[in-house]
């Protein structure tokens, strides 16, 4: 997702107040974020908060939580992420779940995918606890708009090293992608 209504450096963080980063980017200027690669490239780094947008933690499926995606679009849940990676899975991918959603090229060390299903994920790495970007190049993480506590939320992961999809708790506070669904 490329929604970007206002911008912060690295540096900055928040449990409470919704954050937009542009990876690599250290200024205030949405104009200047969108102008450089990465933006153009990868999107837009979220917050759990901006991912929300106001909206409550939904663990359904469909998670009917619109959050910064755009009309007739939602966040995914946990649930919806884990029907995902079951779908491909049982459709003859296990054990290579993540190589078949990751994009056939941009990935570091012949972490490539297959991209069978279109999904064309990208590595857009994150933002992270020390107040810096990493893993461009590397990782994609993404979150759901299922809490895990106060301070915490499910996310899925895709990585160059590993063939699959990683699940993880992270804190609030770090800067993933979003991925939108388009609701039925």
């Amino acid at each position: 997702l490329k929604y970007l209504p206002g911008v912060i450096g690295p540096g900055n963080s928040s449990h409470t107040s919704p954050l937009y980063y542009v990876y690599g980017y250290n200024g205030t200027s949405v104009s200047e974020a969108k102008a450089t690669e990465n933006y153009d490239t990868y999107g837009v780094l979220y917050n759990w908060n901006a991912v929300m947008d106001g909206a409550s933690s939904s663990s359904s499926n469909p998670s009917g939580v619109q959050g910064v995606c755009p009309d007739g679009w939602h966040v995914p849940s946990d649930e919806e992420w884990k029907e995902l990676a079951d779908y491909v899975r049982n459709d003859g991918h296990s054990g290579n779940i993540g190589t078949a959603l990751k994009a056939s090229s941009g990935w570091d060390d012949n972490g490539n995918g297959t991209d069978d299903y279109g999904f064309t994920a990208l590595p857009a790495g994150k933002r992270d606890l020390n107040g810096g970007f990493g893993y461009n190049g590397e990782i994609v993480y993404w979150w759901s708009s299922t809490s895990g506590s106060s301070t915490n939320a499910w996310g899925r992961y895709l990585d160059y090293e590993n063939n699959n999809v990683g699940r993880g708790k992270d804190d609030k506070s770090y800067g993933f992608s979003v991925l939108c669904v388009r609701d039925d």
